[in-house]
């Protein structure tokens, strides 16, 4: 004989089994989020020249800072461009041609397919202005590397300058690839409005 009790307790266990069992046969599957980057609010370009001591100019963006290189082995003409919205900066590099054109022109080499490692892809760009006499070739270096573009200028007789994009954060492509693309623009500019003194 069953009481008021185990009619109670038996109601709670069916109810409790019924709903494991309709939750249970529920087959969606969870997808998780996919990963997501902050928005970046990328300034207007607008420019302002670079009119210090060294033996050549520029313009470069308003939102960017020229700074003179403090490393203890920089030369008196190595400058950092810093972008301090983007935690980046160019380190750009002046040497004066003696005789040895051919061994920077062999070490900015260098330099830009050391990436190969970990680049996807590298695609050199020449550039020439035989009116400024300035010459040169822009490397875009795809994928998770240390320094995304990379640069360099010459008259091929007395001055050599080389640049190169590097960021102060870990190298992942997808979250950079809008800040390369713009700055990548303004390091064209560069190029465009460079001039030898």
């Amino acid at each position: 004989m069953m009481n008021k009790y185990s009619i109670g307790r038996l109601s709670l266990l069916f109810l409790v089994l019924g709903v494991t069992l309709l939750f249970g046969s529920c087959k969606r599957k969870y997808t998780p989020r996919p990963h997501g980057y902050f928005r970046i609010d990328l300034p207007e370009k607008k420019y302002c020249v670079y009119k210090g001591p060294c033996p050549f100019t520029f313009e470069y963006p308003v939102y960017a800072v020229v700074k003179k290189d403090e490393e203890p082995d920089a030369g008196p003409c190595w400058l950092n461009i810093d972008f301090p919205e983007f935690h980046g900066k160019i380190h750009f590099t002046y040497k004066k041609i003696n005789n040895n054109l051919g061994q920077m022109l062999e070490d900015t080499y260098s330099l830009a397919y050391k990436h190969t490692v970990k680049a996807d892809a590298i695609r050199e760009h020449s550039f020439s202005d035989r009116e400024k006499h300035v010459y040169g070739i822009l490397y875009d270096i795809k994928g998770n590397v240390a320094s995304n573009v990379q640069f360099f200028l010459t008259d091929s007789t007395e001055h050599f300058v080389r640049g190169a994009l590097y960021f102060k954060l870990v190298p992942e492509q997808d979250s950079l690839a809008p800040v390369i693309r713009f700055v990548r623009k303004d390091i064209i500019h560069l190029i465009q409005t460079f001039f030898w003194k």
